[in-house]
């Protein structure tokens, strides 16, 4: 991934040296999604979050922290370009949220914010939240190095911001009053599955204007995708998979929609709650 020009964004909040660290450092996104996954299935929860929050916090190297905190920025600038393009062309206007970025935990309009939950999006204060340990965990527990792929879990999460202005959202929350747990599950997949179905459109307007990607940054991006889709996270954890706990989709319908994104770049083409092209594979 080489970067053309490569601004970077203000609208950042940089929390890292703010304190509130020590709390389930170094978890990354696996373990609370692991221990959801394995309460669900009837094991106890509190052994991964348990062997997740005795776990030693790794020393951090400044240097290497602060490239990864200018990267973002850069990546939150390219969204913030695109997305405000997108929307014009629509007659919206694109309000660009704030990142918060940050080590160890931190309050956001959601709740506390800690490492093991990886990075969110919160609704309630439009702010998109990251550990950047996180990038350590794709590296190193994911095996999806790359910058691409780091810029893919940031584009997925600004995915929710774009559903939240579109009205997805709230449409989606007021099903929840009307339908069963395991049937507004689904919903919640299908919200997630269009997230990174807008995470492939950015980085399809993306290419050429802020950034410059080949086939191995492409690959590296599915290779996220792959790797932390809930079939795969079952797998490991349990042996066995379980479509009816899954939050965010099954690893190759992660990797279809994304791609998807990414080569059409036509926001028209991301319905995921009425499609299923996805169903089949």
């Amino acid at each position: 991934m080489r970067w053309i020009g490569g601004r970077e964004s203000d609208n950042v909040d940089d929390r890292r040296g703010s304190g509130g660290g020590g709390l389930l450092v170094g978890g990354g996104i696996g373990s609370v999604v692991i221990a959801v996954i394995v309460m669900l299935l009837g094991g106890d929860p509190s052994d991964i979050l348990s062997q997740t929050a005795s776990r030693p916090s790794a020393p951090v190297n400044q240097q290497a922290d602060d490239q990864a905190a200018q990267f973002t920025r850069r990546v939150l600038a390219s969204t913030e370009d695109v997305w405000t393009k997108l929307f014009a062309e629509q007659g919206l206007q694109y309000r660009k949220p704030v990142l918060v970025m940050f080590r160890g935990a931190t309050q956001s309009g959601c709740g506390a914010a800690q490492s093991a939950m990886g990075p969110f999006y919160c609704p309630l204060d439009q702010k998109v939240y990251i550990d950047l340990s996180f990038y350590d965990d794709l590296r190193e527990r994911f095996d999806a190095p790359g910058e691409f792929a780091m810029a893919y879990v940031i584009a997925h999460e600004i995915g929710h911001h774009v559903q939240n202005q579109l009205g997805i959202m709230r449409k989606t929350d007021q099903l929840r009053q009307r339908m069963s747990e395991r049937e507004y599950n689904q919903v919640s997949v299908r919200l997630e599955l269009q997230a990174d179905f807008f995470a492939g459109v950015w980085a399809n307007h993306a290419q050429g204007q802020s950034i410059s990607i080949d086939k191995n940054d492409v690959e590296s991006a599915i290779t996220a995708a792959n790797a932390i889709g809930d079939d795969r996270i079952q797998e490991q954890t349990q042996g066995r998979v379980v479509p009816d706990a899954f939050t965010h989709g099954s690893s190759a319908q992660r990797v279809y929609w994304f791609s998807k994104g990414l080569k059409t770049g036509d926001l028209n083409q991301g319905d995921t709650f009425n499609s299923r092209e996805d169903a089949n594979i």
